[in-house]
């Protein structure tokens, strides 16, 4: 891992000077800072977090999301409140989901009397696509 600048004062004359707990310690020739290498951690891709919004905005539980993309629900969790995301009443159906590949999304598509009475929503994921489906006009 390369080492570009300071981070107090963003020079770039730094030279190694020692390892703390398996890390190694850097010290700053401008400012005498000595400072160790932040863990970078992992990032997960956008795409994952916009499709756990759109699913969680779409009626779907955390855990249902986190089967489909395969992303921990505490983390979907942490999602929608760092983003703020209020999901709207929808006390009167719960939308129901499938997985298909793309042969089997067209043969499903061919039959129109299951796209009667109810709205859907296609979306890709990675190589499959997810269609949510949920009755329209429910009593």
């Amino acid at each position: 891992m390369e080492i570009l600048a300071c981070p107090k004062c963003q020079n770039n004359q730094i030279v190694k000077s020692g390892i703390i707990k398996d890390r190694q310690r850097y010290l700053c020739k401008k400012c005498n800072y000595y400072f160790t290498v932040n863990k970078l951690g992992k990032k997960i891709d956008d795409y994952y977090v916009t499709k756990a919004l759109q699913l969680y905005l779409e009626g779907l539980s955390y855990r249902e999301i986190e089967r489909i993309l395969g992303v921990s629900h505490v983390t979907v969790s942490n999602w929608v409140k760092e983003f703020k995301i209020k999901k709207p009443a929808h006390t009167d159906y719960h939308p129901t989901y499938k997985i298909y590949n793309h042969p089997e999304l067209v043969e499903f598509l061919k039959n129109k009397e299951q796209l009667k009475g109810a709205g859907m929503i296609i979306t890709e994921l990675g190589d499959k696509f997810m269609l949510i489906k949920w009755e329209r006009f429910k009593d």
